[in-house]
């Protein structure tokens, strides 16, 4: 299973990358962040790929996740929903029997970072759960939190910023700790210029001065082939990142098809509708 998440940094300005990325890497499981658009405005180039389950949730300029399921891998409809501590449509996970796959966006945290920090705790209740309950978790997306010192470049490192601070990264390793993998470093363990975010100035992207806010964090129990960050792809300030796991052959009972809205009747030419 090849899964990829990226911040689009808005998916109106993206869509013609993703739908790129899809026919390029024909991905499994797609989790996107930040995509700024409510459903009934993402591009209609991807907005419903057929040959996907596709969940939109955000509204207009701010926030917002995604998530695309190949029907192939997923036979039936998995079952869409959002974690209680979901308020700004910053979470939509998905689960097809014992396996879950979630795309997050955690808060920046410049505005308020009581709320980040509460946002974290929260998922780290949410993945102790999920072990609690022996379910398979893959938990993707922008965390906002650089896990080490090393994950930030030498001359953007700054203990008291947040996003680098001790109690954030403390509760990202104890989200980690909940029987998690952070696929990304475990498949490049030596490399100190692993980043996946870079301010849009200077050309830090091209120098690759950044920081490692991306994640693919699974299940200790699903063997995992390959994690990499592109930094090369793409116009957003964030790199996709892709794994290939194999969580095995996924057994559950389909969720029923959301109801259709009917469409309001058209009136006769000629004829103004009442209002």
């Amino acid at each position: 299973m090849k899964i990829v998440t990226w911040n689009v940094n808005g998916i109106r300005a993206r869509a013609g990358e993703v739908a790129q990325w899809v026919s390029r890497e024909q991905p499994d499981v797609i989790c996107l962040q930040e995509i700024k658009a409510s459903p009934e405005h993402i591009p209609q180039e991807i907005s419903a790929l057929p040959e996907y389950w596709s969940f939109w949730h955000g509204h207009k300029g701010y926030s917002g996740v995604s998530m695309l399921l190949r029907r192939e891998t997923f036979p039936g409809r998995p079952h869409f929903s959002h974690p209680e501590f979901d308020h700004e449509t910053r979470i939509v996970s998905a689960r097809a029997g014992d396996f879950e796959v979630a795309s997050i966006y955690v808060p920046n945290g410049g505005k308020d970072f009581q709320a980040k920090l509460k946002f974290l705790e929260a998922m780290e209740r949410h993945a102790a759960q999920a072990q609690e309950r022996g379910t398979r978790l893959v938990l993707c997306g922008d965390l906002n939190v650089a896990r080490e010192e090393r994950d930030v470049h030498p001359t953007l490192r700054k203990p008291d910023q947040i996003g680098q601070t001790p109690h954030e990264r403390a509760l990202l390793e104890r989200i980690i700790a909940r029987g998690l993998a952070d696929l990304l470093r475990k498949f490049a363990p030596d490399d100190d210029r692993l980043f996946t975010w870079w301010a849009p100035w200077r050309n830090l992207k091209q120098k690759n001065i950044g920081w490692r806010l991306d994640f693919v964090l699974a299940s200790e129990r699903i063997p995992a082939a390959s994690c990499k960050s592109f930094r090369e792809f793409g116009t957003s300030d964030h790199a996709p990142v892709q794994a290939v796991i194999d969580p095995g052959p996924l057994v559950y009972q389909p969720a029923p098809e959301p109801e259709k809205t009917a469409e309001p009747e058209k009136p006769p030419v000629g004829q103004l509708t009442l209002i």
